[in-house]
């Protein structure tokens, strides 16, 4: 499958370096020299990593064939993807990418059913599942281990232990941080992250951007690693 692992942002210099905005938490894989990569817009790909290195906290690459400041200005906004087996697992065990959590029914430890993972987002602070319940309406649970307890890819589900508030089951309801940030505001629709601590870099979403060569890249941005409450 494709994953979106980075976007090309400004030149830098005169000699045909990037900087990039990474999506992936393996930029030292997924964005190695050698590594040949897909674009969208399709026509500017594939692209070959030449060189890499971090600069002032930015990842800066040079690609084959990119010699000027002019060609590095004319690949902005370009967005890298590379293709990795569906199959595939982080090295850490505690991390996921976004496609293995997507749809996976959230239940409580005796059962009881939540819901399905609709969204990953993906905030500062930490992780946060957008759980779709049966009723139409929507939870946001913190991807923490107090809180999700466990992930069984085989079985297709995470097992939440919700605090109390979180999930409201007497009527099904979510008590999430986006209804709270809504009472705040005087109803208005909005969304506030949960505590929790931050992911190190999953392969992170590219919401609205367009597919690659007819196809709809996933995130490889969107890798999610439990956090600590």
């Amino acid at each position: 499958m494709q994953l979106v692992v980075a976007r090309i942002g400004r030149a830098h210099g005169i000699k045909g370096e990037v900087t990039v905005e990474v999506r992936t938490d393996e930029p030292e894989l997924r964005l190695g020299p050698g590594a040949v990569l897909a674009t969208e817009p399709a026509e500017t790909g594939p692209l070959t990593i030449e060189t890499g290195r971090v600069h002032s906290g930015r990842l800066l690459l040079r690609f084959e064939g990119v010699r000027d400041r002019t060609a590095a200005e004319a690949l902005r906004n370009t967005l890298l993807i590379a293709d990795v087996d569906p199959a595939e697992l982080p090295e850490d065990p505690e991390e996921f990418y976004d496609h293995q959590l997507m749809d996976l029914d959230v239940v409580l430890a005796d059962g009881t059913e939540i819901g399905r993972i609709t969204e990953i987002t993906h905030l500062p602070s930490q992780d946060l599942f957008i759980v779709e319940r049966p009723d139409g309406s929507e939870v946001m649970i913190p991807f923490v281990e107090e809180i999700v307890t466990e992930i069984d890819l085989e079985e297709q589900r995470a097992v939440v232990s919700p605090p109390p508030g979180l999930i409201d089951e007497s009527e099904a309801v979510v008590a999430s941080a986006r209804d709270a940030e809504a009472e705040g505001e005087g109803g208005a629709a909005g969304e506030a992250p949960a505590s929790g601590e931050a992911p190190a870099s999953g392969e992170a979403p590219a919401s609205g951007e367009a597919p690659a060569s007819g196809e709809a890249p996933g995130e490889a941005s969107g890798g999610a690693k439990q956090g600590d409450a």
